[in-house]
């Protein structure tokens, strides 16, 4: 069973850039569809960006579109989040999670998950 671990938070202020980290262990990672999610206090978890397991194919929320690159490496199991001009309004626990197959905006057809990483941006 693929376990993953996120890692990259942190606190930033408006306009700072981060990147996120997935890493996967005990499986075959490469065979997976990535997706990146993310959850503020009281809100609903939302999709931010996801990637099939050849790396093509990416795709984006609307608020994520334009600052955001979601990138794989399959030869480290590592898949990136890298998040550019951040606003206040990006605070939230980031997670990525894996599936088999395509990628997907829906989080509950993703049945593996890390911990997730707290990512918080001042203004």
């Amino acid at each position: 069973q693929v376990q993953l671990v996120e890692s990259g938070g942190g606190l930033v202020q408006a306009g700072d850039s981060l990147r996120l980290s997935c890493v996967a262990s005990g499986g075959t990672f490469s065979e997976l569809a990535v997706g990146w999610f993310r959850q503020a206090p009281g809100e609903t978890r939302e999709f931010v960006a996801g990637i099939n397991f050849s790396g093509g194919s990416p795709g984006y929320s609307d608020s994520a579109k334009g600052r955001f690159t979601i990138a794989r490496d399959n030869l480290r199991d590592t898949v990136y989040l890298q998040m550019t001009s951040l606003k206040p309004e990006d605070t939230a626990v980031y997670y990525c999670a894996g599936k088999e197959e395509r990628r997907s905006r829906w989080a509950i057809q993703y049945d593996i998950w890390g911990q997730g990483t707290q990512v918080t941006v001042s203004s």
